[in-house]
């Protein structure tokens, strides 16, 4: 991105998003964090014992806010304004490519080109990451915060990103679907972040040199 976009996504508050290095993990490494992820507990069975997961660490770990309200769980077309149907439609349908493209190609020069940027970002980064599922076009999911780009910092993206990946790995857990839907990345910088700090812990405990 041009440093002008970057300029927008720190305004954004989605900076943080930046410095996670590109990852290049096997599948088989992410469904065995998913395998070991007890749902109903919101723990994580690790070799340093159990982790929990909630919105502060998942916060933590991608940078995120992690209060106020869940995003809305779709958008009232027919309440939409004939210019947001407008927007709307030109979305539909869009695949991750015509949204990288986009972000990529779009101009910012003008407030007009500006918030279409920030909208086209703000799918861009749930399909890619926080919320991807094998479902490779925008759908209603996705929809409702591209009209919410003045309060986009306001909500709650750290309990909707863990309320998502549960809902994705009980999905895989009980009906035994082979793809998992949500971001098992924030699981995995959870789990190396806070092994971490135990490991730090016990050597510590141990007076063993850092």
């Amino acid at each position: 991105m041009s440093e002008k976009k970057k300029a927008i996504v720190r305004k954004l508050e989605f900076d943080g998003l930046m410095h996670i290095p590109p990852m290049n993990l096997p599948h088989k490494l992410l469904r065995e964090l998913a395998y070991f992820f007890n749902v109903v507990r919101n723990k994580l069975d690790t070799r340093y014992g159990e982790l929990s997961i909630d919105q502060k660490n998942i916060r933590a770990a991608l940078c995120l806010n992690a209060s106020g309200e869940l995003f809305p769980d779709k958008v009232g077309f027919k309440e939409l304004s004939e210019e947001d149907k407008e927007v709307y439609r030109s979305f539909q349908g869009k695949i991750l490519k015509n949204l990288t493209d986009l972000m990529m190609d779009i101009g910012v020069a003008t407030d007009e080109d500006r918030l279409m940027f920030k909208r086209v970002f703000i799918l861009y980064i749930q399909m890619a990451f926080l919320f991807s599922t094998t479902i490779n076009k925008v759908s209603p999911v996705h929809m409702p915060l591209i009209f919410c780009v003045d309060t986009i910092r306001e909500w709650n993206w750290g309990g909707y990103v863990l309320e998502f990946l549960i809902k994705g790995i009980s999905e895989h857990h009980l009906k035994k679907k082979k793809f998992i839907d949500g971001c098992l990345y924030a699981l995995m910088i959870v789990c190396f972040h806070e092994s971490k700090h135990k490991t730090w812990m016990q050597m510590q405990s141990l007076d063993c040199p850092g």
